[in-house]
């Protein structure tokens, strides 16, 4: 099997912080101090929503790896994608299909200082389940905080500032720059698709139906939990389905690729990346349809 690329690297490297930056800012536009200081009286959803993801999207991974029975590399790479629980993509989503923002970033905050100290374990373990040489992998706390900051924090506050002092300005930039974030993520999309066009074909069809399945079951089942174990709000249940079932692959890579060096982890890492979009995108388009933002607009008058 060849090993997956980067080529084209750095207009990848130079489009994706812009795109981050964008789909970031967007998200603050959209957003006041308040969505976030009523989350102190919803501890139900910030605790379900660290649990889903850290605990139950694994559990579905280690199922739906062992059912389908996928070799050990591949399946080693699905399990390490599944301790990296949702970024910046899962933000723009939850965006996109106006559900609580507030709540996913938040969500994203949290755990993206826990994952420091549980993906190396995790990993661990998986490595010595599915290949029998697990390895301690460590994660710089330091410089993934700072990450953090400039990737999700910076831009949004900005964003909070803008809408405060400039809350029309705020309404006429919102549509712009949700197309804007769409776009870009197409593109970097594509471009991460592109440059393994000789060796995705091979592993789509091994791979696809496990990724869909997880993805799509991960999503289903943190919605139904929340929804109706839970009795959370839709708009609620909705966020964390899309924290549950989008996953952190650029943090994945880091592990699978840079670290242990494995380039058939890191290609299954890549394919997750790319086909967790597919339920993504019909939560958006079903969210954003017109027939729904026509309920949307009666509701609210």
């Amino acid at each position: 099997m060849e090993s997956f690329s980067m080529e084209g690297g750095n207009a990848l490297s130079m489009l994706l912080p812009v795109a981050l930056f964008i789909i970031m800012l967007g998200m603050g536009l959209t957003l006041k101090l308040s969505d976030f200081l009523s989350l102190r009286q919803r501890p139900v959803a910030i605790v379900a929503g660290v649990l889903l993801q850290l605990l139950l999207l694994p559990l579905l991974a280690w199922l739906v790896v062992t059912a389908l029975e996928l070799p050990a590399v591949l399946a080693a790479g699905l399990l390490i994608v599944s301790f990296a629980p949702g970024g910046a993509t899962s933000n723009m989503i939850s965006y996109l299909c106006r559900a609580d923002t507030a709540l996913s970033i938040s969500l994203t905050a949290i755990t993206s200082l826990i994952i420091p100290f549980t993906l190396p374990w995790f990993t661990w373990i998986t490595l010595e389940h599915f290949l029998g040489n697990g390895v301690i992998v460590e994660l710089p706390l330091l410089s993934t905080i700072a990450k953090l900051v400039l990737v999700t924090l910076i831009p949004v506050v900005t964003g909070l500032f803008i809408n405060s002092r400039w809350p029309q300005l705020c309404s006429q930039l919102q549509r712009p720059i949700k197309i804007l974030s769409l776009v870009f993520m197409f593109c970097v999309v594509l471009m991460i698709s592109w440059a393994n066009r000789a060796v995705l074909p091979e592993l789509m069809p091994l791979l696809s139906p496990a990724i869909v399945l997880l993805a799509s079951s991960a999503m289903l089942f943190a919605i139904l939990i929340a929804r109706y174990l839970l009795r959370l709000n839709a708009e609620t249940a909705l966020t964390l389905g899309i924290e549950t079932g989008i996953q952190n692959a650029g943090t994945a890579l880091m592990v699978t690729g840079a670290i242990l060096q494995q380039p058939e982890m890191s290609l299954a890492v890549l394919l997750y990346g790319i086909l967790m979009q597919m339920p993504a995108v019909l939560l958006i388009l079903w969210r954003n349809s017109p027939a729904k933002l026509r309920s949307v607009l009666v509701n609210t008058k």
